[in-house]
């Protein structure tokens, strides 16, 4: 995420390369992504100071990207949440029950990671002219926050796409192939939560590409 370093060691020796900041949802297929992928290719080594400087010179795109992956997306994603809740209710209404305010906490969660990520950015980016050094670790703060909220953890959206893909095959509603998607996708979310099993975000953003579109 903004600002981030892997847990660990905080240097220049390991990065996190800008493009890989993103929230396991289908953003890999959103324009703000794309902004990344196109307009934006920062060095892959960058310490907090210099990521910040790279803020400076690429605010605009960055704050757009961000606001579309983050905002836009959760929005877009609270739209699916209870749409599926209509079409699941009657099917299995106690998991149903439980399952759509997860979901609606799990958008929530990822708007308030976008606003934390705007916020931070301007912060940052008044105070690197008075003190750059400490932007850096303003910036880090920053990022540990998006982090732990936009995607550093799955755990939340993995119950919640269990719940339902759990649902949905009680019901039949889904496609077969989809709900199993849905289960491994739930678990794995579940996973991640394990410091040491963390990559596992990157198996669950990219295979919500796929159920997203499936079950939307």
């Amino acid at each position: 995420m903004l600002g981030q370093v892997p847990r660990g060691k905080i240097d220049d020796e390991h990065p996190k390369d800008w493009r890989h900041r993103c929230p396991s949802r289908s953003c890999l297929l959103h324009p703000g992504f794309s902004i990344f992928i196109i307009f934006l290719d920062p060095p892959s080594h960058l310490d907090p100071v210099r990521s910040v400087e790279y803020l400076i010179a690429n605010e605009t795109l960055i704050l757009s990207a961000m606001t579309l992956i983050y905002i836009v997306a959760a929005l877009v994603l609270l739209v699916l949440v209870l749409a599926l809740h209509d079409r699941l209710k009657t099917v299995q209404p106690r998991l149903m029950a439980l399952a759509t305010p997860l979901g609606i906490i799990w958008a929530g969660i990822v708007i308030a990671s976008g606003l934390i990520s705007v916020s931070g950015s301007q912060t940052v980016i008044g105070l690197h002219a008075v003190d750059p050094e400490r932007a850096g670790t303003v910036w880090l703060a920053v990022g540990i926050m998006q982090n732990a909220l936009g995607g550093g953890i799955e755990l939340v959206g993995g119950v919640w796409i269990l719940l339902v893909s759990v649902s949905a095959m009680a019901g039949k509603t889904l496609s077969r192939f989809l709900n199993y998607l849905g289960v491994i996708l739930g678990l794995v979310g579940i996973a991640s939560v394990v410091p040491a099993l963390s990559d596992l975000v990157d198996v669950f953003g990219l295979g919500q590409i796929v159920w997203f579109f499936g079950s939307g």
